[in-house]
């Protein structure tokens, strides 16, 4: 059977930290596997966690601890979709909090350099297919956030 599974490099030897911390505050989530570095693997430090499998959301993902050759950006990203302000908010400042970044359009970035949209369900709602003044309305207002505003979204779409 075939699978397909994100694989994240880690460029600060902190795969294992970043799963605990998804296992603790995101729903669905749990480490699994952890892989011990033998000795001589370019990058990795022996005897310390190297590959790390766990699950975030329902959705399997290899971590690897591997050296500073490569490092996650943007390009990549976690589509959290949440309900509602309150959700909204929660995720944010978790992913913001001890040296995460927020970023344009619901789009941040954790401590460890994973990055997240956090997308409240009303944005989908309100912007459809994107062929109404209303949903084109909603989009404008949203290019304009970080941190994703459900009351203006929904003014937005109202025309207010």
């Amino acid at each position: 059977m075939v699978t397909v599974r994100p694989h994240l490099w880690f460029a600060d030897d902190n795969a294992h930290e970043a799963a605990q911390f998804y296992a603790e505050h995101v729903p669905g989530s749990r480490v699994g596997n952890v892989l011990i570095a033998p000795d001589g693997v370019p990058g990795a430090t022996a005897g310390t966690p190297f590959i790390v499998e766990f699950t975030v959301c329902g959705t399997e993902v290899v971590g690897l601890n591997a050296g500073d050759a490569l490092r996650l950006d943007e390009a990549f990203s976690f589509y959290l979709l949440v309900d509602g302000q309150d959700e909204v908010d929660h995720y944010w400042d978790l992913f913001t909090a001890d040296g995460g970044r927020p970023g344009p359009c619901g789009w941040c970035k954790d401590r460890f350099g994973v990055s997240w949209q956090v997308v409240p369900k009303q944005l989908e709602e309100l912007c459809g297919d994107y062929s109404t003044p209303a949903n084109q309305r909603t989009m404008q207002a949203m290019l304009q956030m970080g941190r994703i505003d459900v009351a203006a979204l929904e003014a937005a779409h109202r025309g207010d």
